[in-house]
């Protein structure tokens, strides 16, 4: 049932989102040097890392660490960066990672390849058995604000209330911090 929601949900998003998808590439490619997405190496379901896009908000050559262990994150801002984190506006090419199947619209947000913490104490609470999501319950909680453990806890409190009108709360939860740019540090 998931997988349908994702499916539909996801082509739905994929034509009403298909102009402005390509103005903000388009956008990204007049203000910086370099390819318009960001192809970072997250880790999926069970661990397995897969290949998620991004609209570039970083410049190129930006070490690929988590950006709260940038000495300085806003030098490595593209001119338009920060605008495209804080209206996640960035996030938008996971529509193909959700559409392939590597993603969901609700999962725990995919950790980066080196977030070694993070992986290692969601696999031991078996939150690396559910899928990715684009958002998730401690997106809605906390954002970028929360340190690990309080967001892997919250994962295991998705990871035990998992339904689709869980799923459904967690979508208008994000919609209301995105439109109100709210948790949003860099």
């Amino acid at each position: 049932m998931k997988r349908l929601f994702d499916l539909f949900l996801g082509a739905c998003a994929a034509l009403v989102l298909l102009l402005p998808v390509g103005l903000v590439a388009l956008a990204v490619r007049l203000t910086s040097n370099g390819p318009a997405l960001y192809w970072s190496d997250r880790v999926g379901r069970d661990n397995e890392i897969f290949r998620m896009p991004k609209f570039r908000s970083m410049r190129v050559g930006t070490p690929a660490v988590a950006t709260h262990l940038l000495q300085d994150p806003n030098a490595h801002l593209t001119p338009i960066g920060s605008f495209l984190r804080k209206s996640s506006l960035d996030e938008l090419p996971q529509l193909w990672s959700i559409l392939r199947g590597d993603m969901s619209f609700v999962g725990p947000r995919p950790a980066l390849f080196n977030q070694d913490d993070l992986i290692a104490l969601r696999t031991q609470s078996g939150v690396h058995h559910l899928l990715p999501g684009l958002t998730g319950w401690a997106q809605v909680n906390g954002r970028d604000e929360l340190p690990i453990p309080q967001k892997v806890k919250l994962d295991v409190e998705y990871l035990n209330k998992q339904s689709l009108w869980f799923d459904i709360r967690i979508l208008w939860l994000t919609f209301v911090k995105v439109v109100s740019r709210h948790g949003v540090s860099h």
